[in-house]
């Protein structure tokens, strides 16, 4: 167990540059405080001892605003950065590095019995927003950009964005960890704009041009 809180506090410094110290990481870090409480709780969980650790888990979601379902499955080094609003649910299985970011939700539709929430591979990043819904796999190296909302099952090394989820990258190498490198919709829409704009820029200069030219012309063929 402690050697799995020590690999929890380097995923901090792996994914986190303004981590400065072990003391700070320990003592003020919510989304530590939600993963080290979830492993107690999960322990009492498979124990059967359910009220006891629903009892942790909820202390817990005061303290951090992170909501984790005792009977939810959690890898090594997980990473979740702020991570107030997020919800990971009962039947929910986690990978290892992975990276969620506020506001996730790893939830189901609502119509399953038994297995209804996601499984998500290793070295996944979930975007701010994110919500992976039902119970399918997000496969391992894939990224999720922010807000996208997943209702179907995602290959290995994938970006899925929008609403709902779309595949926009897929067999790309893993970005570094530090950066995660997602595509954004609003950025892509105004590179957009700019290169139409652009292509009429263009268009109008040499509409000009091609007027200056007939006007000289114009003026060569006149009658004196």
């Amino acid at each position: 167990m402690f050697k799995t809180f020590r690999s929890d506090i380097q995923a901090v410094f792996e994914n986190d540059p303004a981590a400065r110290s072990k003391f700070e990481v320990v003592f003020t870090y919510s989304g530590l405080h939600a993963i080290w409480s979830h492993r107690i709780a999960h322990a009492f969980y498979r124990r059967r001892w359910f009220t006891v650790a629903r009892i942790i888990s909820q202390v817990s979601r005061f303290f951090t605003g992170i909501e984790i379902h005792p009977g939810a499955v959690i890898g090594k080094r997980l990473f979740i950065d702020h991570g107030m609003g997020v919800v990971i649910g009962e039947t929910c299985e986690i990978g290892d590095d992975v990276v969620i970011y506020q506001g996730v939700t790893l939830g189901g539709s609502g119509k399953e019995k038994g297995k209804r929430h996601p499984t998500i591979g290793n070295n996944v990043v979930i975007g701010s927003g994110a919500k992976i819904l039902g119970s399918f796999k997000v496969g391992d190296q894939s990224n999720i950009g922010a807000n996208s909302v997943v209702l179907k099952e995602v290959p290995p090394d994938t970006t899925v964005v929008g609403i709902p989820g779309k595949i926009v990258r897929q067999g790309g190498k893993r970005t570094d960890r530090l950066t995660h490198e997602l595509p954004d919709p609003v950025v892509d829409a105004l590179q957009s704009m700019h290169e139409e704009m652009e292509k009429l820029r263009s268009e109008i200069e040499e509409l000009k041009k091609q007027l200056e030219q007939e006007k000289k012309g114009d003026r060569i063929t006149l009658p004196d």
